[in-house]
């Protein structure tokens, strides 16, 4: 788990597409503590104790491409987003020509070999967050859930230099961790049968101080629980949830 303002290869921000923005927010406000910083006519920067940690935009907003589902996308540091779209692109996966973002910064949507969209960012004015990553509603942990294991590893530690670690698992597939000079960064594991959406994507995971009563607050909301609440002794205490306007995320609870 990366710490303090993260740096190249690490997981810099976060960006959520959702219909219904305003009720979105009041959600997430509600259920992870969440406020915000208007950006006029754009969308709005999410806060975690006072701290920005990523973006709430509208599905329905004039860039978003046509039958893109309600998501949470993922972004990680680089150096030049132009290099490491030509990188990804040689590596066996797919790069949007990089564009800036006004001053803050200049990204590219990237998606790699087995499908998992993905963005990657060069700071300017915005380095990204630095929330605790502990703290109750912040992005914690990120997640590959993908169809070809191997392959996914390969193009990540080729393209960031990221080193997977394999760990067996007592119960279902193995259970890949990535790290960047000995820090945990994210983690990796294959669609199984029984998943809902079998479609290869970055899974984001939100910290909270008690995962059964999030879980508990998140149906009473008129959220729906799409990963039963189970625990990774060591670890924590998670499940999945769909958003009442049916964005897909994590909670975890970490073990004391």
């Amino acid at each position: 788990m990366t710490t303090g303002m993260r740096k190249t290869g690490e997981f810099c921000w976060f960006n959520m597409l959702t219909p219904r923005p305003a009720e979105a927010r009041a959600f997430f406000d509600e259920l992870l503590g969440w406020t915000y910083e208007e950006i006029p006519g754009v969308g709005h920067i999410v806060q975690v104790g006072g701290r920005n940690a990523g973006g709430l935009f509208d599905l329905e907003g004039p860039q978003t491409p046509e039958g893109t589902p309600p998501l949470i996308g993922v972004m990680v540091k680089v150096e030049s987003a132009d290099a490491t779209g030509d990188k990804v692109t040689s590596l066996g996966g797919k790069a949007k020509p990089a564009f800036d973002v006004m001053d803050q910064g200049r990204m590219a949507v990237c998606t790699d070999p087995n499908g998992a969209e993905f963005d990657v960012w060069e700071p300017k004015k915005s380095q990204g967050t630095d929330v605790d990553p502990r703290r109750h509603g912040a992005p914690s942990w990120f997640e590959n859930m993908t169809t070809d294991v191997d392959r996914a590893s390969t193009f990540y530690s080729a393209l960031f230099g990221w080193t997977p670690e394999v760990t067996k698992m007592p119960h279902g597939p193995d259970y890949t961790t990535f790290k960047l000079d000995g820090a945990e960064v994210a983690g990796m594991r294959a669609i199984t049968p029984q998943m809902e959406d079998s479609r290869p994507r970055w899974a984001t995971y939100f910290a909270v101080d008690d995962a059964d009563a999030t879980a508990r607050e998140a149906v009473e909301l008129g959220a729906t629980i799409v990963f039963a609440l189970r625990e990774v002794p060591g670890v924590g205490r998670f499940c999945g949830i769909a958003s009442p306007q049916g964005v897909p995320f994590f909670v975890i609870e970490y073990a004391r």
